[in-house]
């Protein structure tokens, strides 16, 4: 077996490792008053189990196969560190207030500082960033698009259900941010 697919797999791992690492720390500490998650974190997780399912089984054949893999795996694994810091990031900007549900904690406050000046949803585009890193990596554009098509329909559902939460608990103070910041990309979308 190719070394690169060694490490694209152990990144893929080490990545997992850390999301549930912090699932499972944040449940203990957070103090949740309301949560409205409709399921959007089953159907993410779902989708995102999905895109890695149908990306590693693509880049294992010779199907899209892009043929500079030393290239493509080098930007792959710059993109996940990317992705990484700006994960990191954002959860460290919320801290308190940081949660993998859907939910308002005790004294939740808008936070809109950091990458949040800028975008509603930094730590989700972190894991974008990451999650095309990843397919990038492997070097094949099936596996991209594979990857990136049920990933981004999970975020961006995940996102609408967040957004109306937060609508909801916050009022005309997430309005006005909605009104001055992007979801995901700045000046874009």
């Amino acid at each position: 077996m190719d070394p690169k697919i060694i490490i694209i797999i152990a990144v893929s791992y080490l990545y997992g490792f850390f999301e549930v690492f912090m699932n499972v720390r944040q449940r203990s500490k957070s103090k949740v008053t309301t949560s409205r998650d409709q399921g959007s974190l089953r159907l993410l997780y779902g989708l995102i189990t999905v895109g890695y399912a149908l990306s590693f089984s693509i880049g294992a054949t010779k199907l899209g196969r892009i043929n500079n893999w030393d290239t493509f795996f080098a930007i792959g694994m710059v993109l996940v560190a990317t992705g990484f810091t700006i994960r990191i990031h954002s959860i460290l900007t919320l801290r308190q207030y940081f949660t993998y549900s859907v939910a308002k904690v005790e004294n939740h406050k808008l936070i809109d500082t950091g990458l949040y000046k800028f975008i509603r949803h930094p730590g989700y585009l972190g894991q974008l960033i990451i999650f095309i890193g990843i397919s990038t990596a492997i070097s094949n554009w099936l596996s991209i698009l594979l990857m990136m098509i049920p990933v981004t329909i999970g975020f961006i559902h995940r996102i609408k259900v967040e957004e109306r939460f937060m609508l909801d608990q916050l009022g005309e103070d997430y309005l006005n941010y909605q009104k001055r910041t992007m979801r995901l990309i700045p000046m874009i979308y």
